[in-house]
């Protein structure tokens, strides 16, 4: 395991997967700009080594992130607000294309749960409250929250959460679209890394494309979603994991795909 103060990263090249975990564990892993630095260096940087097709992004057991510093944004103006390079580093996030996977347990509230909504899908122990507690504070979340969680739950659930600090738990946030899977609190991990590894087993080319597709559909309307889709199968097709894929399929074999 790589370790800097901030963030931890363990590879395991065994299944082509990569674990980036939030270590914070005294501030419950509250977002300073010096972890999100520090988050989007891995996240990029784990982007870029072909032998990892699949990250899990987790906290520890009792939060995944509780929300943004607040220390740093009571000391922060209005121009620093719009002047500072956290918005780039979300955007950042957002640009990574390998498929990512939030492993969250106990706390995922304000920026966390922005934080697990840039994921691809979330995976919640059985202990996991979502919330966005922002308006207590008299704000309201600043990271894409009033945005991506409404796209993921819907107007009323949404207005209820931000407007009335309402925490969802694991299997209401599984029922209303926010969470993929509820795992059990003992294997919340580890059952993340199983799904993860599931995902890496597959065409990463295809993975890379499908992610596109999907967001783009989740984004724009339909009939653009429907042209970049058959685009982006056109260029899936023209891949050599693509003539892996069908080969192996009609040989009866597993496919051995290199990402090319």
């Amino acid at each position: 395991m790589a370790e800097s103060a901030l963030v931890l990263v363990e590879p395991d090249p065994g299944r082509w997967i990569a674990t980036v975990a939030l270590n914070r564990p005294e501030r419950l892993n509250a977002l300073s700009e010096p972890l999100v630095a520090e988050l989007v260096a891995a996240l990029t940087g784990l982007d870029d080594d072909e032998g990892v097709r699949c990250i899990v992004l987790t906290g520890s057991e009792q939060a995944f992130a509780a929300g943004a510093d607040i220390g740093e944004l009571a000391n922060a103006s209005a121009i620093d607000m719009l002047e500072t390079r956290r918005r780039d580093r979300w955007a950042d996030i957002r640009a990574v294309r390998t498929p990512l996977v939030a492993a969250v347990s106990g706390y995922c509230l304000g920026g966390g749960c922005e934080l697990a909504m840039c994921c691809d899908l979330i995976v919640a122990s059985e202990t996991a409250q979502f919330g966005q507690p922002e308006t207590a504070l008299g704000l309201l979340p600043g990271a894409g929250g009033t945005q991506r969680l409404t796209h993921a739950v819907g107007k009323a659930l949404a207005m209820d959460v931000i407007l009335s600090g309402r925490r969802l738990t694991a299997q209401e946030a599984l029922a209303a679209g926010l969470v993929a899977r509820v795992v059990p609190a003992e294997t919340w991990l580890a059952d993340a890394q199983a799904l993860a590894a599931e995902i890496a087993a597959r065409g990463p080319i295809a993975n890379r494309l499908a992610k596109e597709a999907v967001n783009r559909a989740h984004e724009g309307p339909l009939s653009l979603g429907l042209d970049y889709e058959r685009r982006l199968l056109a260029l899936a097709l023209a891949s050599e994991d693509a003539k892996e894929g069908v080969n192996a399929f009609l040989e009866k074999r597993p496919p051995a795909f290199r990402g090319r």
